[in-house]
């Protein structure tokens, strides 16, 4: 279930000022707390969820743009056997990635877990996919990860961070990917979004060209398989077959195209329940630490 947030008709204004609709449009998905994705009892799903960041060291990377919040989970050996960087999806928060955070520390991992800009306890109220790309990229080098694993809108932004390219002169070579639920196309994310909100086609033009300016990239050339094959490394898609969201197609989409992708169907648990899986935990860490 999504949260009852209210969405903005823009089909009228699209029509009079496209200029104007877009630049509302731009500002909006800047804003994941005004997101109608975000998931209905989301105060209460934070809540109870970040009871589970209490055997997690905290602590703040700092960046340009704010401090950025990031939680470690410890393994008991002193020499961790791997360290993992571990990211949420958009309206979410770290608190909802502890589970393989206490998997991995379980099996004498290192799950470096953090707030993307404008999420969890992040100051920021707003941000874009290069934002998360450049606190992904800060936090792995603060920590030296080896590996990600990533949810939805975060696998694009450890993948970009994994590929390199624009705006980015760096990147981090990640040795391994674990994405779950993982859209493909980022501009089908802005078609849809364009689209619940009535916009014309000039208008959401206007929208996604505002992306497309601070990305440095056409929304063409920006997908979850071209990163992919950047990165040029090992990954596993993780997708239930009933994601609404996100649909499978996605991650059989990455597959076919990416030789290295292996993919993992399951059954009954949509976009997000995926992450309360224990199944889905077991065959994340297994990939990353080859158990």
């Amino acid at each position: 279930m999504w949260a009852s947030a209210e969405v903005p008709d823009l089909a009228e204004l699209s029509r009079r000022s496209p200029q104007r609709a877009g630049d509302i449009a731009f500002r909006n998905f800047c804003e994941p707390h005004r997101s109608e994705r975000r998931e209905a009892g989301h105060t209460f799903l934070v809540r109870r969820a970040r009871r589970f960041l209490r055997d997690a060291r905290q602590l703040a990377v700092p960046s340009p743009h704010g401090d950025i919040p990031v939680y470690v989970f410890e393994p008991e050996a002193k020499t961790p056997r791997a360290t993992v960087l571990v990211a949420h999806g958009w309206t979410a928060e770290a608190s909802f990635m502890t589970l393989f955070g206490e998997r991995l520390r379980h099996m004498g991992a290192r799950a470096v877990l953090l707030d993307a800009p404008a999420h969890g306890k992040c100051k920021r109220t707003r941000a874009s996919l290069v934002d998360y790309t450049q606190s992904v990229l800060r936090v792995a080098e603060a920590f030296q990860p080896d590996y990600a694993l990533a949810h939805s809108m975060g696998c694009f932004a450890v993948l970009h961070a994994g590929g390199g390219g624009p705006p980015f002169r760096r990147k981090y070579d990640f040795k391994r990917y674990v994405l779950i639920g993982p859209p493909n196309e980022f501009g089908r994310i802005t078609r849809e979004f364009a689209d619940a909100r009535n916009m014309t086609p000039t208008a959401r033009g206007t929208f996604e060209r505002h992306l497309e300016r601070i990305a440095h990239r056409s929304l063409g050339s920006f997908t979850a398989t071209q990163l992919l094959r950047a990165a040029d490394r090992p990954a596993l898609l993780l997708h239930a077959r009933d994601d609404f969201e996100v649909p499978i197609s996605n991650s059989e989409d990455i597959a076919k195209a990416c030789p290295a992708a292996q993919l993992i169907p399951f059954d009954g648990m949509g976009h997000r329940k995926i992450l309360s899986s224990p199944q889905v935990v077991r065959a994340a860490v297994g990939f990353l630490l080859k158990e």
